[in-house]
């Protein structure tokens, strides 16, 4: 099922659920969330999102986080999940099809 459409909402804090793909985990290995976070303030940082308060599950991840302007959530969340993927599939030699945080 597609996630439903976001209203872009600037200058509003928004609450922001990222789900490894069919209930995997995100995160392996502790610089697996080393590497996220520090993709997180990069994507962050490009997109214009300040970022309150986030909770890295096993399998999910929760942001609280505010866009200064109207597309900065899914540019951010964009950014964060193509470079994560790609960290996930080099590290541990995965393809695309074998899924993780997404």
């Amino acid at each position: 099922m597609p996630r439903q459409l976001r209203f872009p909402l600037p200058g509003i804090p928004q609450h922001v659920i990222q789900s490894g793909n069919d209930r995997q985990a995100c995160f392996l290995q502790e610089q697996d969330r080393e590497t996220y976070l520090r993709l997180l303030d990069e994507a962050a940082s490009d997109a214009h999102c300040d970022i309150h308060a986030f909770v890295l599950m096993t399998n999910h991840v929760h942001l609280l986080l505010t866009p200064l302007h109207a597309h900065g959530v899914p540019k951010m969340m964009q950014h964060l999940g193509r470079r994560y993927v790609q960290h996930i599939n080099a590290r541990y030699r995965r393809t695309a099809a074998d899924g993780v945080c997404s």
